[in-house]
C-alpha cells in the first residue's frame, strides 16, 4: 500500500493532548454502495486530524478483490487494496447500498466472520448490516441500516431487529443508518476518543448541525413531510406502518390515536390527501415494491408479508400502482439491471 499523509494542512487550528497511534479504519466498499454515506463517515476523520495537526486517524479503502467498484450514482472508486487479514486494533465498516443482498459474496462473509473472530471490529454504513448478518455478527447486538431497507432486511433475518435511530455503537459494534447520520456516528466516535470540543470543532468545519443523540430517528414519523405536528395524526400513521403484515381495523387505528373515526378522517384528507384506508393499502404495496426489489421471496410470502389474504390480491392492487403484476415488475427490473451491468 502508497505511504500518504493522514493530516492535510489546514487554516483552523485546535490542540489536543494525545500522543499514541493511530486508530486504523478500514472501509469495505461493496457495489452499488451510497457514496454520500461513505464519504460522510471518512471526512470527519479527515478534518480532525487537519484541525489538530495530528495524525489521530487513518483510513484505507477495500474491495473484494482490489478492483475500482462503482457506486450508486455511478462514480467509480478505487481502492487501497483487496481483502487482507486486519490488525486487532482497526475497525472494519462495510458500505453498501442499494441491493445489498446480491452486493454481498460468501467470500465477504467469510472474511467478516474472521476479522471479528481474530478480534477486530466491524461496522455497517448504510446497508451494511446486511452484509453483517449474512457473516453472523448481529446475534443479540444493537443495530440500525438505512430505514428503506429494514422491511427486506427483517424478512431476510428473522430475529433481528434494527433500530430506527441514526445510528447504533453496542460495544464497539458501529452501524448507521447512512447519509449523514454516518458524520453522527463519527463525531460520537471523536468525541469518546477526545472529547466534546474537538467533536464540536470538526462539526462546524462540516457545517453539520449535529444531532443531539444517538436515538434521533431517521424519520420523523412524516410530520415534516406532511407540515403537520398533530401527535394524533402521527401516531395513527407509526400504528399502520407497525401492522402491515397484519392489518388492523380503521376503529382500531381511530382508537389507537385516542380521536374518533371521523377525526382521523379529517386528518388525513387534511393533511395527506387519502383516506386512512387508502394510506393503509398505499403503505402496504409500498413495502412489497421494496421486497420484490430486495429480497428473493416469492410473491406469495411477499403478499403474507404486507397483509394480502393472496398473491391474486397484491397483484390487482400492485398492478393498480404500478401498471404491472408483481411477477412482471420483479422481471423487467432483473432484465434493467442485466443490461446495465452487461453495457
Amino acid at each position: 500500500m502508497t505511504e500518504r499523509s493522514f493530516v492535510p494542512k489546514g487554516a483552523a487550528n485546535f490542540r489536543v493532548d494525545y500522543d499514541g497511534p493511530p486508530r486504523d479504519f478500514y472501509f469495505l466498499l461493496l457495489p452499488k454502495l451510497t457514496m454520500l454515506a461513505f464519504s460522510s463517515a471518512v471526512e470527519p476523520l479527515r478534518v480532525a486530524n487537519q484541525v489538530t495537526n495530528r495524525e489521530l486517524y487513518r483510513w484505507f479503502v477495500m474491495t473484494e478483490d482490489g478492483n475500482p467498484v462503482r457506486c450508486s450514482n455511478g462514480i467509480m472508486i478505487t481502492p487501497d487494496t483487496a481483502l487482507k487479514n486486519l490488525p486487532k486494533s482497526a475497525t472494519a465498516f462495510v458500505c453498501s447500498g442499494i441491493e445489498p443482498v446480491d452486493s454481498t459474496s460468501p467470500r465477504i462473509t467469510a472474511w467478516l466472520s474472521r476479522q471479528r473472530a481474530f478480534g477486530c471490529q466491524a461496522g455497517g454504513i448504510c446497508t451494511g448490516a446486511f452484509a453483517l448478518a449474512q457473516a453472523g455478527l448481529l446475534e443479540d447486538r444493537v443495530f440500525t441500516l438505512h430505514w428503506e431497507n429494514r422491511p427486506a432486511f427483517v424478512e431476510s433475518f428473522i430475529g433481528l431487529e434494527p433500530t430506527g435511530n441514526l445510528y447504533e455503537d453496542d460495544g464497539g459494534l458501529m452501524t448507521c443508518g447512512g447519509g449523514s447520520a454516518a458524520t453522527d456516528m463519527m463525531l460520537a466516535m471523536i468525541e469518546k476518543d477526545h472529547g466534546k470540543d474537538l467533536a464540536v470543532v470538526v462539526a462546524d468545519m462540516c457545517i453539520h448541525f449535529r444531532s443531539d443523540s444517538r436515538k434521533s430517528l431517521q424519520k420523523s414519523a412524516y410530520s415534516v413531510a406532511l407540515s403537520s405536528r398533530n401527535q394524533h395524526l402521527i401516531t395513527a400513521m407509526q400504528f399502520i406502518n407497525e401492522n402491515l403484515e397484519n392489518p388492523v381495523e380503521i376503529d382500531d387505528v381511530a382508537a389507537q390515536a385516542d380521536i374518533s373515526r371521523r377525526q382521523l378522517e379529517r386528518l388525513f384528507k387534511k393533511y395527506v390527501g387519502v383516506s386512512p384506508a387508502q394510506f393503509y393499502i398505499d403503505q402496504r404495496i409500498s413495502r412489497a415494491h421494496a421486497l420484490l426489489n430486495e429480497t428473493a421471496l416469492s410473491v406469495n410470502e411477499i403478499a403474507v408479508a404486507t397483509g394480502f389474504s393472496s398473491s391474486s390480491q397484491l397483484s390487482l392492487r400492485f398492478r393498480k400502482r404500478f401498471g404491472k403484476s408483481p411477477g412482471a415488475f420483479r422481471k423487467s427490473w432483473a432484465e434493467q439491471t442485466d443490461q446495465t451491468e452487461g453495457g
